[in-house]
């Protein structure tokens, strides 16, 4: 829930983000309340790499919008001069 605060907190201001939070607890509240199951926290590494996973797959989709393709580039080495 802290990571998705500061996201919307920095997308949106501090009081829409707070509704935002307020909102999205309710809703698993409400999930939890109608089916009896137990609330496990993912964690915030769950979160992340799904956002990250999210936001790759909208950029997969533009490109191909445009007509183009995005290559994966590996990690950076060291460059020895």
């Amino acid at each position: 829930m802290g990571a998705y605060y500061r996201r919307m907190q920095s997308r949106m201001g501090a009081p829409k983000a707070i509704t935002a939070t307020a909102h999205k607890l309710a809703r698993i509240f409400y999930r939890l309340w109608t089916s009896g199951e137990h609330y496990t926290d993912p964690g915030i590494d769950v979160y992340e790499q799904q956002y990250r996973d999210r936001i790759l797959k909208n950029l997969k989709i533009k490109a191909q919008a445009f007509g183009l393709e995005l290559i994966p580039i590996s990690t950076p080495t060291e460059c020895v001069s």
